[in-house]
């Protein structure tokens, strides 16, 4: 039940950050005289639709993966009254970019409000005024637990969180580890919480320390609070967060390629490597099934600053995507856009239709290679 309220939830917010950038691609049409024709959310089979007084057609749609804004003329070869393709270079660059902007602004005011009643730490070196900073730390976490030991053998998970022992608070891992340490081999009385559920019990540690006595590594997180500083504690996580975001696309990129072309090697070790890379990549990469039955679930269990903290990053990284020159993405458009304007050339409606069509089947052949890896890794 956890993972279909997850899946719910993350279908929920994804649609809302979607429709947030199709909005700005509306709006900002409509204000340099481009006509739009149907605001849709979620993709056709339609299911029901109503034209509204501005003469847009809003529709509801069966396939709830998105949402899309339809413009009149949208190739870069029309000419008509309130085609896309007769506005300036200008004007359709705002209208392209305005859906970065809108996820953008939507990040900055996730971050705002969490700033206000408690933002996780997440970076080393996290942006924060503090002048206006109250750091808290949080209960002591269970992150991983190893099997055949204390921890497994008396149903502690990943994720419950660690509260007193022998009746003492918990106050950091460094000091619990120092207890199960001088305790080694001995019971003794553990309570945790457990998706809310507090239990007590007599624990018997392990006598050998090769893997702790207690059997699970630890975390602890810590939460800032801001008051009248929060709206620039907002805008700058969201800056350093865009910077990290388009470090990481780089790096994915690399790896990549870099695993690709190590795979054709002669030599053993750096085919070796390649491959390693890939596996990495792999891993660290999710997709739509990653983040709605496995991020978004796990992102519950830690509450509303969870959920809020998860949405925002997703909004960044939508902000960011679409920035990338990449054939179908607004990036992608914008670039092609002023390629053939610098080059003199005309853009035909079926060349940008053969540029786009390519990368949109390579976005879509790229979603469905990670969704097999996340369906994988879920039923693992």
């Amino acid at each position: 039940m956890e993972t279909i309220g997850g899946i719910i939830l993350g279908l929920i917010i994804l649609i809302i950050l979607v429709v947030v950038h199709e909005f700005g691609h509306a709006w900002a049409a409509r204000r340099n005289g481009v006509v739009v024709e149907e605001f849709g959310v979620g993709f056709p089979p339609r299911a029901w639709s109503k034209k509204l007084k501005n003469k847009i057609l809003f529709s509801l749609n069966w396939l709830p993966l998105g949402g899309f804004v339809k413009l009149q003329g949208e190739y870069d070869s029309a000419k008509g009254k309130g085609d896309y393709g007769s506005a300036s270079y200008w004007s359709k660059t705002k209208i392209l970019f305005a859906g970065v902007v809108m996820n953008w602004a939507a990040a900055v005011l996730l971050f705002t409000v969490l700033a206000w009643i408690g933002i996780p730490k997440i970076l080393p070196n996290q942006f924060t005024v503090g002048a206006d900073t109250k750091a808290t730390k949080e209960k002591v976490v269970i992150v991983t637990v190893l099997d055949n030991h204390p921890a497994a053998q008396n149903g502690i998970k990943s994720g419950d969180k660690l509260l007193k022992v022998n009746g003492n608070e918990i106050s950091s891992p460094e000091e619990f580890v120092a207890f199960t340490k001088a305790n080694k081999g001995k019971e003794i009385n553990l309570e945790w919480s457990q998706n809310g559920v507090i239990t007590n019990r007599n624990i018997t540690l392990s006598s050998q320390g090769e893997s702790g006595f207690f059997g699970a590594s630890l975390g602890q997180g810590e939460k800032r609070r801001s008051t009248w500083s929060a709206p620039i504690v907002g805008v700058g996580l969201a800056v350093q967060l865009s910077y990290e975001s388009f470090k990481g696309v780089g790096s994915l990129i690399g790896n990549l390629f870099g695993g690709l072309f190590q795979q054709f090697s002669f030599n053993k070790e750096t085919r070796t490597e390649g491959s390693q890379k890939l596996n990495t990549l792999g891993e660290s990469v999710a997709g739509p099934v990653g983040i709605l039955g496995v991020i978004f679930p796990a992102a519950g269990k830690g509450g509303i600053e969870s959920v809020l903290l998860l949405s925002a990053i997703i909004s960044l990284t939508l902000a960011v995507m679409n920035t990338l020159p990449i054939p179908a993405l607004d990036g992608g458009r914008w670039f092609v856009m002023t390629l053939y304007k610098l080059r003199k050339k005309p853009l035909t409606k079926e060349k940008e239709e053969k540029i786009h069509g390519t990368g949109f089947m390579f976005l879509i052949g790229l979603t469905i290679i990670i969704t097999i890896g996340d369906v994988t890794k879920l039923f693992k």
